[in-house]
């Protein structure tokens, strides 16, 4: 006989088909660091970064009276319990407005599992009228319709429910709609896909990524932050694409909160059946009478925060099946001191990997982007954060942000390191404001460092590199090391979980047909090489 029994033989054949059909000639992490690439920039397709006018009949409000509108699904802390979300009233602009009552219509949701009658309700006390106001005489005042948040809770576990909402005693109830629960956590259990996209808008661009996207089939939609861009207009309904070139002297930066309204009514049909998660963008602010900010984000959408120990809507987690998602806030305290770091530092120590094995993180500004629009802004955030997170583990970074694509190597500190996080910018939705397209590494193009930090995140942290091959320099004099793949193109990212080790990631660009994929890759994890007790280095 040979080396190998014939039994051996066959299960060594066996497991070698195996992982050639499971990767099927994709990369994987393990074969990293790989060498940068930058795809050059197709400019034959530039898409429509037009936004939707209000005439456009898919933003248009099609329901009477107190019927719902602008429906929702989001996920509470685990699978046996969602929120749905719904508007119902018209908004108002104007000088003089006065804000509906939240007490004059009822939220209830009537639901039941596919295939067997309504026969649950769930009653909400959480209706409630936002306002957008401004001190200066000659800017438009707003004040939202009903916005009725309701819990859904004992839910079974990857199971399709059928529901309606409204209020049954106008009536004015919805038709109905369907949503699936998440799985139950656990190391075998995870959504087939995972839908991605940063920086949306309400473009002619937007509705063919959310096309694209629709076409993927997602079981869960995670939206990096930037969501209506409202605050690209003026209350009298002018907008921009730059909002500082055409409006230098407003006293304040104005928004037209409409434009939320026919978001919300664009994105219906995909988010009133696929749970949406959102974090904050810089466009979310929406600064207001007496230094509010953030109220229509906080107002529109429903948060797992209470159930995560957060007290916030800024910062929160959740579990989708073997995931647990981080989400966290840049635009407000994030320092070592702050509510925020407080909160991750006990999330992060109870979270349990045997549950839970994947940890995905999201913010907003990228902490590792090659391009000159927002280099390096996020600095202070990574300086205080990024050694917790490298510290327990975290797998997969998403962020926007920045109006492009592209994927990391393995990094920790600016360093290649083979337990880093996998950094991925998808700010590419495609709102109205310009692509990035230019790279900080190109001759002429560095920043200089006092033009980097964001006064919508204090501070400065960004100086010159102390080591490795930028050292003593603010920018690379070539595609960095850590940047694996930069395109510049619309697009939306699909994750699927596939086991305890393996993620298959696929960047999906707007131009191309719907099954295929930009950039696609197996994140790998190695939690043996790995361990959630790894030495923590200093800061350059």
């Amino acid at each position: 006989m040979g080396l190998f029994t014939l039994p051996t033989v066959a299960l060594f054949i066996l497991l070698t088909l195996s992982l050639t059909f499971v990767h099927g000639g994709i990369p994987t992490t393990l074969d990293g660091p790989f060498k940068p690439v930058t795809v050059p920039l197709d400019k034959s397709f530039r898409g429509n970064a037009v936004d939707l006018p209000e005439t456009d009949p898919r933003v248009q409000r099609i329901v009477k009276g107190f019927e719902p509108e602008q429906i929702s699904v989001s996920l509470s802390g685990t699978h046996d319990s969602v929120w749905i979300s719904w508007i119902t009233g018209e908004f108002q602009i104007g000088d003089n407005i006065e804000p509906l009552d939240p007490k004059t219509v009822s939220g209830v949701v009537i639901y039941g599992r596919y295939g067997f009658p309504m026969t649950n309700r769930s009653t909400g006390n959480n209706s409630l009228v936002y306002n957008q106001l401004y001190q200066f005489e000659g800017l438009q005042n707003y004040t939202s319709g009903i916005i009725h948040h309701v819990r859904l809770a004992g839910l079974i576990p990857n199971t399709l429910y059928q529901y309606q909402c409204g209020d049954p005693s106008i009536p004015a109830m919805s038709r109905v709609s369907y949503f699936k629960t998440m799985p139950v956590s656990g190391p075998k259990s995870y959504p087939s896909r995972v839908a991605v996209v940063g920086d949306l808008g309400l473009t002619y661009n937007t509705t063919s990524t959310v096309d694209h996207l629709l076409a993927n089939r997602p079981d869960l939609l995670l939206l990096v932050g930037d969501v209506s861009y409202a605050d690209l207009y003026l209350t009298n309904g002018t907008g921009s694409d730059c909002y500082s070139c055409s409006f230098p002297h407003t006293p304040i930066q104005e928004t037209y909160q409409p434009r939320w309204d026919y978001w919300g009514r664009y994105m219906q049909p995909l988010v009133s059946k696929v749970p949406i998660m959102v974090v904050e963008g810089d466009h979310d602010i929406e600064q207001q009478a007496g230094n509010q900010t953030f109220v229509s984000y906080s107002s529109r959408f429903a948060f797992p925060s209470e159930e995560s120990g957060s007290s916030s809507t800024l910062f929160y987690s959740f579990n989708a099946g073997g995931i647990h998602f981080i989400m966290l806030g840049a635009y407000t305290a994030y320092n070592k001191s702050a509510d925020q770091y407080m909160w991750l530092e006990k999330d992060l120590a109870n979270f349990d990997r045997n549950v839970t094995p994947w940890l995905v993180a999201t913010w907003h500004p990228p902490w590792y982007s090659t391009y000159v629009a927002h280099y390096r802004e996020a600095e202070c955030m990574r300086v205080e954060m990024e050694d917790i997170l490298y510290k327990y583990g975290v797998d997969i970074v998403f962020n926007g942000h920045v109006h492009t694509y592209e994927r990391s190597n393995r990094v920790y500190n600016y360093t290649l390191d083979p337990c880093g996080p996998v950094y991925i910018t998808v700010g590419d939705g495609g709102n109205r404001e310009k692509m990035a397209i230019a790279h900080a590494d190109e001759p002429g193009n560095c920043p200089e460092p006092c033009t980097t930090p964001d006064k919508l995140m204090g501070g400065f942290c960004a100086f010159n590199f102390t080591s490795g091959p930028a050292a003593g320099k603010f920018c690379w004099d070539q595609q960095p090391e850590y940047s694996a793949y930069r395109e510049s193109s619309f697009g939306h990212g699909i994750l699927e979980v596939k086991n305890e080790t393996h993620a298959l990631w696929s960047w999906h660009r707007n131009q191309d047909l719907y099954g295929d994929a930009g950039d696609q890759i197996f994140i790998v994890r190695q939690p043996d090489s790995c361990p959630v007790t790894a030495n923590v280095t200093q800061n350059n």
